[in-house]
């Protein structure tokens, strides 16, 4: 069983997250127009999983797809999985995931709920309380890496909508 490990927030994490970053503008180059730190560890005090969550947009996806043996050096493996509009590439450290880059369209960028979510968690430190409660709980159960992501649907689904809503998307 794959127990999901969940830490209380990290101050290292924005740090490490911009050293990601510019290296990886730097590998890419042109192919991107943007990259942003995501996800809980980009939520200062929220508790979460320590790894960092990067998102990438470029103009079309080949572009940066095309580059993946520039990321292979920096650790950075392409995960294959069923999502049409992005790509993936989780970088492991000592068999351990670390990073996770999403590369999204341009097109799609300013809608990306994960961006979204981010901003509306970061403008509501409640809600990133509540939301970081859930993780500990969750975590301190027990629940299977597999279940995890299930038993935080529907927190998330209820920020994810009043955060799209305070910015006037469906």
């Amino acid at each position: 069983m794959t127990k999901v490990d969940v830490v209380p927030y990290d101050p290292a994490w924005p740090g490490m997250a911009a050293g990601a970053v510019a290296l990886l503008r730097l590998v890419l180059g042109g192919s991107v127009a943007a990259i942003e730190h995501i996800g809980s560890t980009a939520v200062p005090g929220l508790a979460a999983k320590p790894t960092i969550d990067l998102m990438a947009a470029t103009d079309r996806l080949d572009r940066v797809g095309g580059h993946a043996d520039v990321l292979e050096p920096l650790r950075y493996h392409r995960h294959v999985n069923a999502m049409a509009d992005r790509l993936l590439f989780v970088r492991w450290v000592d068999r351990v995931r670390s990073h996770i880059l999403h590369v999204v369209t341009l097109d799609t960028w300013p809608t990306r709920n994960q961006r979204i979510l981010r901003d509306h968690l970061r403008e509501h430190p409640e809600e990133a309380d509540r939301y970081g409660r859930l993780k500990l709980e969750l975590a301190a159960a027990g629940v299977h890496s597999r279940d995890h992501a299930r038993a935080k649907a529907a927190l998330l689904q209820e920020l994810t909508d009043r955060a799209r809503a305070a910015r006037g998307l469906p």
